[in-house]
């Protein structure tokens, strides 16, 4: 370390930047597991923060910190108490829960969804109050295992079927559903600057000013009433696509978390409506109610059938004109090929916007030449791949112009 005033050597800033890295990775991962919705960007812009100088301040960095971080009131209320435990050693109890492990389901499309233990929760109490005497030599230098932003990157490209470590499942899990609410952030942001700038009511203006002569004292503006974005989303639940239903059923419980209007269904040989079981506030129970709706899943999957289904009985309920619906699957068709595309046609009729998000479109080689896939991509406005956290993240920019 430099003394004397005697600049620190590359070796010493390495060890340096090292030890930052490793403390604010584990902050992440503290308020992570306090529920609060910590992604990607928000860790990039707090790493900013600590380059910029606010880490020589403990008060300054817990504002930053606070105004970055919580999004809600209940963040607000818990964040003092986390950062003084985590980098001021001062020990408080902790308001937190983390969120239970929810017993494994039989249903072979639902079993993997099961909550594994959040990365570094192993014990909640040293989660919450790290000691700085027992850290491992490991986290200081960053040696043994990728830390901060470079993991974050390498687990947000990584294909979903390929996610083995149950820390990363998990991270995956918790990402999905912390993206939908970044989305619904800034859509909602987007649609404000969106209705700014009404035009002036002259006929309106020029009523209300008669009294006075004429003069235009008081100005009227027509108001807009814009329908806000409505997300239906139909999730393909066969067998074939076992390995990402889990993350997708994550973010779908986002989404209905987030969004004011968002429906969605499961659909393998026959459909389900699941919009009641997934707004269920805890995941473990909201997984425990789907279970008993998907039964049949993990077998084949009949998409045409699937959609008669909501287009006779749900589409008048959940679809106005400014909704976008999204449809989750890899287009393997069992059924009637023929069936799926005049069902297509008419959702088409219907809604602003169809979305299908197929995840084999992340694997190279790829082309759509399934019989169901084929039918369908006329009437489809975005087809796009749906097998990483990246490709979920790519969806914002296009919801936004809807």
């Amino acid at each position: 370390m430099s003394c004397c005033g005697v600049p620190p050597s590359p070796e010493d800033l390495n060890e340096i930047s090292g030890f930052v890295a490793g403390k604010l990775a584990a902050f992440l991962r503290t308020l992570r597991g306090a529920s609060f919705p910590v992604g990607l960007s928000e860790g990039q812009d707090a790493a900013a923060l600590m380059a910029a100088g606010y880490a020589r301040k403990p008060g300054l960095l817990r504002s930053a910190f606070k105004h970055l971080f919580s999004s809600r009131k209940s963040d607000w209320e818990a964040f003092d108490g986390l950062f003084d435990a985590f980098w001021l050693n001062k020990r408080t109890r902790s308001r937190s829960a983390i969120a239970g492990s929810p017993a494994a389901s039989a249903n072979p499309a639902t079993k993997s969804l099961a909550d594994r233990p959040t990365p570094g929760s192993g014990d909640a109490a040293n989660d919450q109050i790290p000691a700085e005497d027992g850290d491992d030599g490991r986290q200081r230098s960053g040696e043994g295992r990728a830390e901060g932003a470079s993991r974050a990157d390498n687990l947000a490209a990584t294909d979903f079927r390929k996610l083995s470590d149950p820390a990363d499942i998990a991270e995956a899990h918790a990402v999905a559903a912390r993206l939908a609410q970044a989305m619904r952030t800034r859509l909602t942001r987007h649609d404000r600057a969106r209705r700014r700038g009404d035009k002036l009511d002259l006929r309106r203006t020029i009523h209300r000013n008669i009294s006075h002569g004429g003069v235009p004292i008081s100005l009227l503006h027509r108001e807009r009433k814009p329908k806000p974005l409505r997300l239906v989303i139909l999730l393909d639940a066969s067998g074939s696509m076992s390995l990402y239903t889990g993350v997708f059923l994550r973010f779908i419980h986002g989404v209905l978390d987030e969004f004011r209007e968002a429906e969605a269904f499961l659909f393998h040989t026959r459909l389900a409506h699941v919009s009641d079981a997934m707004k269920e506030r805890d995941p473990a129970r909201a997984l425990d109610r789907l279970s008993l709706l998907a039964q049949g899943a993990g077998g084949g999957t009949k998409i045409g059938e699937s959609l008669a289904t909501f287009n006779r009985w749900h589409a008048a309920r959940v679809i106005h004109s400014r909704t976008c619906v999204m449809i989750v699957s890899d287009g393997y068709e069992t059924g009637d090929a023929a069936l799926l595309r005049r069902e297509m046609a008419q959702l088409a009729k219907r809604c602003r916007r169809i979305v299908w998000l197929n995840p084999m479109m992340g694997w190279d080689g790829y082309a759509p030449e399934a019989a169901g896939m084929k039918a369908a991509l006329p009437h489809v406005d975005l087809l796009a791949p749906a097998h990483s956290l990246q490709s979920l993240a790519a969806l914002e920019p296009y919801l936004a112009r809807l």
